[in-house]
């Protein structure tokens, strides 16, 4: 059987380690040398970053998150092993590992290790198309002549650089389209390589539950399982027309899903539709100068994403969420595409000075959409604000500063509040 060591990447018939390292991390696949779609997840990002640049935290539970009123971002395995999960709220997480140790995410940082990451996959085929800062599919069809070895060897490659020149690890999944390498992905997680061959499609999802698909969230759950469908056997009972008329497109999805079918390309430079930050306090607050310095900190974190992205917006969007966790948003159309701090936080306070006063808030966020390439962003004047150039002069000399001797050589005033 085909096999490959993933730490030395020497190529070689079945067996349970390595002849030339001696290494027992091996994949082994009749057909490993013959797939080219993949799926590359890193393992707790955010916290392998952390652990990365304080070994004093390697051996301790980490989560990555907000205050106790916050959710968890991400949680090492240590924690997660004491059931922490994403998203869980952060009073729940301490409850079940209180000695963890909490940070709030850097977002610059991790920005960062994902764009070297990609720099890393674009090595290897130019079809990448980014999930999130962590994860991305990649299409290695026909890079093998280029590279003089398959993909399998490739991507091996790939998560042993990213080891060894950046300090986290990452999971690869292998297969013969995009919905079962994502769920290869997490078969062997961390540090996994797991590989789903066409031959064993059938039988390897047939008694899995319909949970495994991406994008079946608890109300799709709730539908299918209210059907008696709960495992890919299930779906394969149904008709086509069946599945469409009880459940409409998604139907016809879950159909050609259920049979290991999925016909989407692997979409390189698939556009970002949104950037956006938030942030949940401790406490309730009403206090317009909290809130106004953390619309600051927020548009200063977006625009400093915008300008990572090389993009720009059109529409800055304010999210606040009240006591009673009901949402209330407001948004407003720019003349101009921005991708500056300055235009985005003033945006954003008019916003803000159009909603009741007085009421208290728990969360608070800002965001940027209708994005566009930032060639002509931020360029024209503002006759009704003639200082405006001037400001956007000093935030590019401002990022200067901040990208030469860290993100907080420079504050503004209204940041400390």
């Amino acid at each position: 059987m085909p096999s490959l060591c993933r730490d030395c990447l020497t190529r070689f018939d079945d067996a349970r380690s390595c002849p030339a390292c001696g290494s027992p991390r091996v994949a082994s696949h009749p057909e490993l040398w013959d797939l080219s779609i993949a799926h590359m997840d890193c393992d707790a990002f955010y916290a392998s970053v952390e652990k990365r640049d304080n070994p004093d935290l390697a051996d301790k539970p980490l989560i990555i998150g907000g205050g106790r009123r916050g959710v968890v971002s991400t949680a090492c395995y240590i924690a997660r092993i004491r059931g922490v999960r994403s998203a869980m709220p952060m009073f729940q997480a301490l409850r079940l590992c209180p000695e963890a140790v909490v940070i709030r995410p850097r977002m610059e940082v991790y920005a960062d290790v994902s764009r070297a990451i990609r720099a890393m996959m674009l090595d290897l085929t130019p079809s990448v198309e980014p999930l999130s800062l962590d994860e991305a599919f990649l299409d290695l069809t026909g890079t093998a002549r280029l590279h003089g070895a398959p993909p399998a060897v490739m991507l091996a490659r790939l998560v042993r650089r990213m080891r060894d020149e950046l300090g986290v690890t990452g999971s690869i999944g292998l297969s013969h389209n995009k919905f079962l390498a994502k769920i290869a992905s997490d078969l062997d997680k961390p540090h996994g390589f797991s590989v789903i061959g066409v031959k064993e499609t059938d039988d390897f999802l047939r008694d899995k539950p319909v949970s495994l698909i991406w994008g079946v969230g608890q109300s799709t759950l709730k539908a299918l399982n209210g059907a008696g469908i709960h495992t890919f056997a299930d779906l394969l009972r149904w008709e086509q027309r069946d599945l469409i008329a009880r459940f409409g497109s998604m139907g016809d999805r879950l159909w050609h899903l259920a049979r290991g079918q999925d016909r989407r390309r692997v979409a390189a430079n698939a556009p970002v539709k949104s950037i956006s930050n938030e942030t949940t306090f401790s406490q309730d607050t009403a206090d317009l100068d909290l809130l106004d310095g953390h619309l600051w900190r927020l548009s200063e974190k977006v625009a400093d994403r915008s300008k990572a992205k090389g993009i720009a917006g059109r529409v800055v969007t304010l999210k606040l969420k009240r006591a009673d966790h009901s949402l209330l948003t407001r948004r407003q159309s720019l003349r101009d595409a921005t991708q500056m701090a300055d235009t985005l936080y003033r945006a954003a306070r008019a916003l803000m000075d159009q909603v009741p006063q007085g009421a208290a808030y728990r969360l608070i966020g800002v965001g940027l959409s209708d994005l566009v390439p930032e060639d002509g962003a931020d360029r024209s004047g503002d006759l009704l604000d003639p200082q405006a150039a001037r400001r956007a002069e000093a935030e590019r000399a401002t990022d200067a500063i901040r990208s030469k001797f860290g993100p907080d050589a420079i504050l503004k005033g209204r940041a400390l509040r």
